[in-house]
């Protein structure tokens, strides 16, 4: 049951990014679909273990593990293979054009709708 939980956490993230992105930007690559997914799934497990917590702190935990998975994505697609997918060195506060703290603001707000999204997807999809 816990590859079914996952699976429709990571197809979900897979699915919002990519929209998210077009919604954003116009257009996305292939590589934002799986880094959605793999935020959405990262996102699911903070949400399993963190049952107690307030949504504040979740929210926290959520923006700072999407930063992490972007700036790894970032340094292995933009900068390792040289594919310029994004770049924020035009903005403040950036580390190495991949990740700022613009952006970082803007998933801990978005991490609000995803940690309920989190609780549906238990809520639905776990045994008993």
């Amino acid at each position: 049951m816990k590859i079914l939980e996952y699976g429709t956490a990571f197809a979900a993230g897979a699915c919002i990014y990519t929209l998210l992105e077009i919604i954003w930007r116009g257009y996305t690559h292939w590589t934002m679909t799986l880094t959605g997914g793999i935020c959405l799934v990262l996102m699911y497990m903070w949400n399993n273990v963190l049952t107690n917590s307030s949504l504040t702190f979740k929210c926290l935990i959520g923006a700072l593990s999407i930063t992490v998975v972007e700036f790894a994505v970032g340094c292995i697609v933009n900068i390792g293979f040289g594919q310029a997918v994004w770049d924020y060195s035009n903005l403040r506060f950036n580390i190495l054009g991949q990740v700022c703290l613009y952006f970082s603001l803007i998933w801990y707000v978005l991490s609000i709708p995803g940690f309920y999204l989190c609780d549906f997807i238990k809520d639905n999809l776990q045994l008993p």
